[in-house]
């Protein structure tokens, strides 16, 4: 039997935006003798608490694992998942990620402070992808997060991260007429990226971009990683995989290792042999990596025990 419990939580009580999620905890956690926790936050895209993808559970697997080892955990399904329509008939061309991510984090963070069983003052974030991304601007927003694990992170625009992927999708192809067609499509997106910091406010939101408002990418463009990376003074993990496609490590991992490599307290794990899901990989090309997604598989093992290891480092 688990040596942990589950609870259901309501993230956001009382606002419009009501989640759904889980609370796991050591059973044996109590007032005399609470329990670290980890609030764990989504990367792009609407999606579950599990953060599933295909058959695979990242976030479902993170939570047992941690709660069965002593470490409280909070997953909720993603706003965009549950109130996407709402979002846009109310938000419209203003959303950003504080509605669809950070204001979220922060309830969550706040929820499990105020729970008498989890140690307030150990209150950690994971984030993935695009959560990692955010990690330290939610921190500083009002996340008040004990530090902060950057799963698969990078400190690059979301917009640059997209002409990369473009571009490894060209270098994949062979040369012919499908991939000048391909090159024509890939030049265009980047020309109008590049518009896109040359706007102003107003016409950000007037304009769209992949089919949602352009002031979604401008507003990220006001708030660089490395801005708030350096009000972070809390410490941070930086978990990396070999053969992540999506964030990589000659170019993201590298930019965190220059951003953040001078502060004393900063880690960085880097894996090999493993994807985005930091689950065993394969695949040599961006154009593999979905099928191999749909694929069931784990993450790694020793991934999850560095976690553990990490958080548990801070104190009883």
């Amino acid at each position: 039997m688990a040596n942990y419990i589950s609870e259901a939580i309501t993230i956001g009580k009382g606002t419009p935006w009501e989640l759904e999620g889980i609370l796991t905890i050591p059973a044996e956690a109590s007032a005399a003798y609470p329990a670290p926790a980890v609030v764990l936050v989504h990367g792009s895209g609407p999606q579950d608490k599990d953060e599933t993808l295909f058959e695979n559970k990242p976030f479902l697997e993170i939570a047992e694992y941690l709660s069965a080892n002593g470490i409280a955990v909070i997953r909720y399904d993603k706003r965009t998942l549950i109130h996407g329509e709402q979002m846009m008939e109310t938000l419209g061309a203003n959303l950003t990620v504080w509605e669809e991510t950070i204001e979220d984090a922060i309830f969550a963070a706040n929820l499990a402070k105020a729970d008498p069983r989890i140690d307030a003052d150990r209150v950690f974030m994971l984030g993935h992808s695009l959560g990692g991304c955010l990690a330290p601007r939610t921190h500083v927003m009002g996340g008040n997060f004990a530090g902060l694990i950057l799963f698969a992170a990078s400190p690059r625009l979301l917009t640059d991260i997209i002409i990369e992927q473009n571009n490894m999708v060209l270098s994949s192809m062979e040369d012919g007429p499908e991939k000048a067609l391909v090159q024509i499509q890939v030049d265009e997106l980047i020309k109008e990226i590049r518009t896109i910091s040359a706007l102003t406010e107003a016409e950000s939101k007037e304009k769209l971009f992949l089919g949602q408002p352009a002031y979604y990418f401008w507003e990220m463009e006001q708030h660089p990683f490395a801005d708030y990376a350096a009000r972070t003074d809390v410490p941070m993990l930086v978990m990396q995989a070999s053969n992540d496609l999506q964030v990589l490590t000659n170019v993201d991992y590298a930019l965190l290792q220059d951003l953040l490599g001078k502060k004393d307290n900063v880690t960085f794990n880097l894996y090999e042999g493993l994807n985005h899901l930091f689950m065993p990989s394969t695949v040599k090309h961006i154009t593999e990596v979905l099928a191999e997604y749909e694929k069931p598989a784990h993450i790694e093992p020793v991934v999850l025990q560095d976690i553990a290891t990490w958080v548990r480092s801070f104190g009883d």
